[in-house]
């Protein structure tokens, strides 16, 4: 199937003689995009990159840049690998599979699984162009939350962390207190360093709110133990520092299968670590806006796996909160 494409007029035709109509403005960033690649790469691939765009930026909710980003490097990398200079080559899944193993070593997890979701979404779009194709319907299953540690385990791992050698007692530590004290999700705590923490006057340990893209304070039972970390770890990673990489594969959940608490203590788990801070704030008659967004969820009915571990707050407690505060 050939894409026809009318760069002045943003006109895109197919063989099913139906056509859609860009705006000037996306037709514009189409048309002037230039990559920083050199001229020799990207001038085999340029037209048929921009025809690609063209064709499935309508049927996606990303940006035509963001698209033409990743499709150009893809076919750059496709061009320069002996692959045929065509659309469906260079987004057939296990063309885009090889590109994100080999073609993206040097950018960051989260930029790769990023790049590796635009090129799926741009696939679908180009099956639906070519061939009238719906994409396939995507299955999933809502995630069971990890029960959350009894008051009593959580001690007595914070002791046991606390006996540990070295370094493990600083990342057994940082991984309780930035779960327990914090409730960040596993993937959020690799990347947090020491100068991400702010101690306040008084005392209140704030994580860096630009980086999470919310406000997180730590918990009165944790703070003074990560603001130590912080001072100890300066700018370096406050969990497993010295690595080179922000993030890698089960760099979190290995850390707990190398380091297993005496008989009787269940393993330490970041899920259920963050399951035990979100339990907690529920427990102590915060308000669910206030812990959702806290923990990173798009609306306190994501907390709805979480509530039968909260117990009834206590009958005295429940009075004061209903009559209110008076002015």
């Amino acid at each position: 199937m050939k894409i026809a494409f009318d760069v002045f007029t943003g006109c895109l035709s197919s063989r099913f003689c139906w056509s859609v109509t860009l705006s000037s403005e996306v037709s514009s960033k189409i048309r002037d995009y230039r990559p920083r690649l050199p001229h020799r790469q990207w001038a085999p691939v340029a037209e048929l990159v921009r025809a690609t765009v063209a064709a499935t930026a309508p049927a996606t909710c990303y940006a035509a840049e963001h698209l033409l980003h990743v499709i150009g490097r893809i076919a750059v990398w496709a061009d320069r690998s002996g692959l045929p200079r065509d659309p469906g080559t260079w987004l057939r899944t296990e063309t885009i599979d090889a590109f994100i193993l080999s073609g993206c070593v040097a950018a960051k997890d989260s930029t790769v699984l990023t790049y590796r979701t635009w090129l799926r979404r741009a696939r679908e779009a180009l099956v639906w162009v070519q061939r009238g194709e719906a994409p396939p319907a995507r299955l999933s299953s809502p995630r069971t939350p990890q029960p959350p540690y009894e008051t009593g385990e959580l001690a007595r791992l914070r002791d046991w962390a606390n006996h540990l050698p070295d370094q493990a007692r600083l990342d057994g530590l940082a991984l309780m207190a930035l779960g327990a004290g914090c409730g960040l999700m596993p993937g959020e705590v690799p990347p947090m360093r020491g100068s991400h923490v702010r101690v306040t006057s008084g005392g209140v340990a704030v994580l860096d709110e630009k980086m999470l893209g919310r406000l997180v304070a730590c918990h009165s039972d944790w703070e003074g133990t990560l603001a130590e970390l912080a001072e100890t770890s300066g700018t370096g990673f406050l969990f497993r520092p010295g690595r080179k990489v922000t993030a890698a594969k089960n760099l979190v959940s290995s850390w707990p299968a190398r380091h297993r608490p005496h008989a009787g203590l269940p393993p330490l788990s970041a899920r259920r670590l963050r399951s035990t801070w979100i339990v907690g704030r529920l427990s102590e008659g915060i308000s669910p806006e206030a812990v959702a967004s806290a923990a990173g969820m798009a609306s306190p009915a994501g907390l709805a796996g979480y509530h039968h571990w909260v117990p009834p707050l206590p009958r005295a407690k429940v009075i004061r909160l209903l009559r209110g505060r008076r002015s």
